[in-house]
């Protein structure tokens, strides 16, 4: 089967280099002027590349440090790297597209804490030290970092299924939190991300998780329970250390690897101890 000028036009928006493109047309004489029937650039342009594909209405900027145009028939722009909530709405008011917003604790204080539909992930302590004293709902999000760090009356959180990270010390000393439903969708929780949560009490781990970190439950006095599913095969240290009314933990056969204290001084730890696969230096 031969390609045509609609199926080779597909293939090259994957090009990821101005001399794929160019060899292309060198290369096959038939698609030749593959790159002027671009109405967007594929790839990042500079000033002699910009002038092989003349057609350009839409231009996308991919890196901050891209080269940007506002030249010939360039309409607007699609801006591809973060930018905060209020470059967002300055960018919209000029007709131009934004694919990943993060909001920022200067957008919160200057928005307010109804966090905007359009944002894609949560900037580092978006919400830190301020007293919220409702429970919170989260759009659409994907990234969540230190955004509720020591959100000290927070009781509940729901978080969306499109969250699949949540980052090192997001919910960290959250005193008041009692609740929260973790979605399957959450691959990856970090390092001190419960961390003295002391009104915790019972948490299922989503079964796409591969490794909980470091001092991820350290401190949560209240947690009597957790599921551990078999998708975990590392336990960071000193992950369940302190949590002195745990008394309901599985340990699935897939960890293979546990941290130095991670049960040290928990409810379950004499218990655990009868578990010949978890080391010494877990208690």
């Amino acid at each position: 089967m031969q390609l045509g000028y609609n199926e080779i036009m597909i293939v090259s928006k994957y090009f990821e280099d101005i001399n794929d493109f160019i060899n292309l047309e060198i290369g096959i004489k038939r698609f030749q002027g593959n790159m002027e029937r671009f109405h967007f650039n594929p790839i990042p342009l500079n000033q002699h590349s910009r002038r092989l594909f003349p057609n350009i209405e839409t231009f996308h900027i991919y890196n901050k440090k891209d080269e940007v145009f506002k030249d010939g028939r360039i309409i607007k722009q699609i801006i591809w790297y973060k930018v905060n909530y209020s470059r967002y709405l300055e960018e919209k008011e000029e007709g131009n597209i934004c694919k990943n917003i993060e909001y920022t604790k200067e957008d919160r204080i200057k928005y307010g804490n109804t966090i905007p539909i359009e944002v894609n992930s949560l900037g580092n302590e978006c919400f830190s030290f301020y007293s919220i004293l409702t429970p919170i709902n989260i759009p659409n999000i994907i990234k969540m970092r230190h955004s509720f760090d020591r959100c000290s009356t927070l009781t509940t959180v729901n978080i969306p299924t499109s969250v699949t990270q949540i980052g090192d010390r997001c919910f960290s000393k959250c005193t008041s939190l009692q609740s929260i439903n973790i979605p399957t969708s959450v691959i990856e929780i970090g390092n001190k991300c419960f961390f003295e949560c002391y009104s915790l009490t019972s948490i299922a781990i989503p079964t796409n998780v591969s490794k909980i970190g470091d001092r991820c439950f350290y401190g949560c006095k209240s947690l009597t329970s957790i599921e551990i599913p078999t998708s975990v095969t590392e336990i960071g240290n000193l992950c369940f250390k302190e949590c002195t009314s745990l008394t309901s933990i599985n340990i699935p056969s897939s960890i293979t690897s546990f941290g130095i204290g991670c049960f040290y001084h928990c409810g379950c730890e004499e218990e655990l101890k009868k578990n010949k696969t978890i080391p010494e230096y877990c208690f």
